[in-house]
Parts: C-alpha cells; structure tokens; sequence
C-alpha cells in the first residue's frame, strides 16, 4: 500500500518537513549523481553508516564489494558522524520517491503537533534510534545502511498514536493495475509495520537489501518519544479542524 494523502489539515507551514526533503534531492543529485552507479556506490561507501566501523568490530581495510569496480573499505576510526549523514542518503530512485512520499504524507502533521524546532530534534533521534536498533542486530556488518526510512519510521509511530483514526488515503496494487482506497490511520500503519516484523524475521542481514530492524527500531522511538515531544496545546487547536484531532 502506497499512502499518497491524508484527511488531516495542518495550522502551521511545514517548513522542517519541506526543508528535509529539499536535502534529501540536494543529496541525491550532487553526492549520489541521480542514482549514478560511480557516484552512487562512493557516497553509499563515504556516508553510509557501517555497523562494524562504528563499532570498530571490522579491521582496517576490510569491507564489501558494492559492484563492479567498487569496493568498499572500511576506515580506521569510528565514523560516527555517518550515524547523521546515512539518513539522507538513498540507494535507488525508488527509495527515495517511496521515502518522500511517506513522508510528506505523514510529517507535516507531526511537525503541526511539535512545532519546527522540536519536530526537527525528534526526526533525528527517531533516526538515531533506528540505526542504533539496525547496529544492535548485527554490530559487525560491513554493509553500508542508508535511508532517511528509520527516522521516517519514527514519524509513523508518532503518527499512529497521535491520529489513528485519521482516514489515509492509498494506492493497492492489483497486478498491473492500481485501486485507490481509504484506510484508518491505524490499519495502513499496523499493516505497514507488521510487514516490517514479517520482514526483520525472514531477511539475512548479511546481504543488503531492507533494513526492517531500523524501520522497527525507528518506529517504536516515535511512539515512545511523540509524548514528550508533542505540544498539548498544538493538539488542542487542532481538536476543531476536520479529521485533526490528536490525543495522548
């Protein structure tokens, strides 16, 4: 399911969610050339995060090969700055499109219920949170983790708390064909992250592809952390909007 509207108005300009955004297409274009294979593989390698470099749990030198050409290497010292950097990178046109949307559909009323600053605090240590669950699973994997998808997962259990009965609106694939159908809040993401469960139980770790325990790391650091971040009064204005009501 591809959530693509929400029935929530906002009361304030999402300035943080937009400007977010903005860096994440800033990244991509000028660091990872649009998906470039050259400049993809090297800014995956220099800003993604590396659960056994941080960790210092992989040799010097050591590494993956991330294509043809394109090795890898792990650096001498913690690269803990990567913690932040990995959160706006991406892997693929997809990624970052599906990343986005989810985003945007749900972070400008997270963002209306913190206000700018703290909105901004909590997407990053909501994505803290989720690489930290992502290094907890394998602390010595030499596989780059990138993705603004933890920290977004984060937004997602804020969201569920806050507005689970919001109606979202969706797209279902059914073959090649889409339907477009309207969901409680709280069915499209109990759905959405079960499937992040299913997931982190079935996958290797050792082989790339979806990172579900930062997904799932994320998405419990947003329902614990939306009760001290949000604003009761923010959620009281937003009692009188259509669709706009929040709760603890």
């Amino acid at each position: 399911m591809i959530p693509f509207r929400d029935e929530n108005p906002t009361t304030r300009p999402p300035v943080v969610a937009v400007g977010i955004i903005a860096l994440n297409i800033l990244a991509w274009v000028f660091l990872e050339g649009l998906g470039a294979e050259r400049a993809l593989s090297a800014a995956v390698c220099n800003y993604g995060l590396i659960p056994g470099e941080v960790l210092q749990r992989l040799p010097p030198g050591s590494g993956i090969q991330m294509g043809p050409g394109a090795f890898c290497a792990v650096d001498p010292g913690p690269q803990y700055w990567t913690v932040l950097t990995s959160m706006f990178m991406h892997g693929g046109w997809m990624h970052i499109i599906g990343n986005m949307v989810f985003f945007w559909v749900f972070g400008n009323n997270i963002e209306d219920a913190m206000g700018h600053g703290r909105f901004a605090v909590f997407y990053l240590v909501c994505g803290v949170g989720a690489a930290a669950a992502q290094i907890a699973v394998n602390p010595s994997s030499a596989v780059p983790m990138v993705g603004a998808s933890g920290a977004i997962s984060g937004v997602l259990g804020g969201y569920l708390l806050l507005y689970p009965r919001v109606r979202v609106h969706v797209l279902v694939a059914l073959g090649i064909y889409f339907s477009r159908i309207t969901l409680p809040a709280y069915v499209m993401l109990g759905y959405w992250i079960v499937l992040q469960v299913l997931g982190g139980v079935l996958s290797s770790q050792e082989t790339g592809g979806t990172a579900f325990f930062a997904h799932i790391g994320g998405f419990v650091a947003g329902m614990v952390l939306i009760r001290l971040f949000a604003k009761r009064q923010y959620l009281e204005q937003r009692k009188v909007l259509p669709g706009g009501y929040g709760y603890f």
